[in-house]
């Protein structure tokens, strides 16, 4: 399949004791770029990241964010730390029976302690695993996003692609006749130039004339360049560079046709390949 390298995606996972986000985001780039803007607890994560994404994706600028939220401790449900007051009871009575005046912990003070609360929190090891799982299916859905826009891109480009074949198409009939003028034109005018006397000369330029304007050639390599660009869509793959280059080669062919443009048909033509060789080159631009 085609894929654009403009692409979204986010996933969240919601675990005992924290929530994990993470968000992917890629737009266009000559090669593949990574930025990772990861939680301290998973930055020992990068190297398997990109490695992830360095499987999946070609071309592209991709940021990769991973956010570790712990939930509060009020919504968790693991009771009093019993070491913890165990702890706090001593202290106190120690602290009293030292200094009588002192006033005792407040249940809210005894709450605030760190600790005191149970608040269960998984393994370093967990959380990776869950992380790599969760960015797997972040990178899955980030792939559908960019061969969806992909589709869209293919689209827009064979539509411009089958006008363009229509206008050489529309052209070829002409050219013999359109040559013939040409070659009658200019040799009425160099028979008022030369006079009969230079009917030997008259043959060759318009001979030479005939060769300069022939496009014959260009319009052979246009033809050429269409089928090519029409097998590599249907290949699919990263195939944005490829396409990138057949622009180039069909923008040059369309100039040398109107540079060799004999007749209005042909400079028209000419002009209308350019417009909708640049309207394709703009699409390719963003294909992995």
């Amino acid at each position: 399949m085609i894929a654009s390298m403009t692409g979204f995606a986010a996933h969240s996972l919601n675990l005992d004791h924290a929530s994990v986000n993470i968000d992917l985001r890629s737009v266009n780039q000559r090669f593949l770029e990574l930025h990772f803007r990861l939680a301290d607890e998973f930055r020992s994560l990068e190297p398997q990241l990109r490695e992830q994404l360095n499987q999946r994706l070609a071309r592209g600028k991709v940021e990769c964010r991973i956010s570790l939220v712990q939930l509060p401790a009020a919504s968790l449900d693991n009771g009093l730390n019993p070491a913890v007051l165990e702890r706090l009871a001593q202290w106190q009575d120690d602290v009293l029976e030292r200094l009588p005046g002192s006033t005792p912990l407040s249940v809210n003070e005894i709450l605030r302690w760190p600790g005191a609360v149970q608040t269960g929190t998984l393994s370093q090891e967990a959380l990776n695993e869950a992380v790599l799982a969760g960015m797997r299916e972040t990178l899955d859905d980030l792939v559908e996003s960019r061969q969806r826009e992909g589709a869209k891109l293919k689209q827009h480009i064979i539509d411009r692609l089958t006008a363009a074949e229509a206008q050489v198409a529309g052209l070829q009939p002409l050219l013999p006749a359109l040559a013939a003028a040409q070659r009658d034109k200019l040799a009425e005018r160099l028979r008022d130039a030369l006079g009969e006397t230079g009917h030997e000369r008259l043959a060759q330029e318009v001979a030479l004339a005939a060769q300069k304007a022939d496009i014959d050639e260009e319009i052979s390599r246009l033809t050429t360049h269409f089928a090519e660009v029409r097998r590599v869509l249907e290949r699919g793959g990263a195939v944005g560079k490829r396409l990138d280059f057949l622009m180039q080669e069909l923008h040059r062919e369309a100039n040398t046709l109107g540079s060799k443009s004999v007749a209005v048909e042909t400079s028209r033509v000419s002009l209308e390949l350019k417009v909708l060789i640049e309207q394709m080159r703009e699409q390719v631009q963003n294909i992995e």
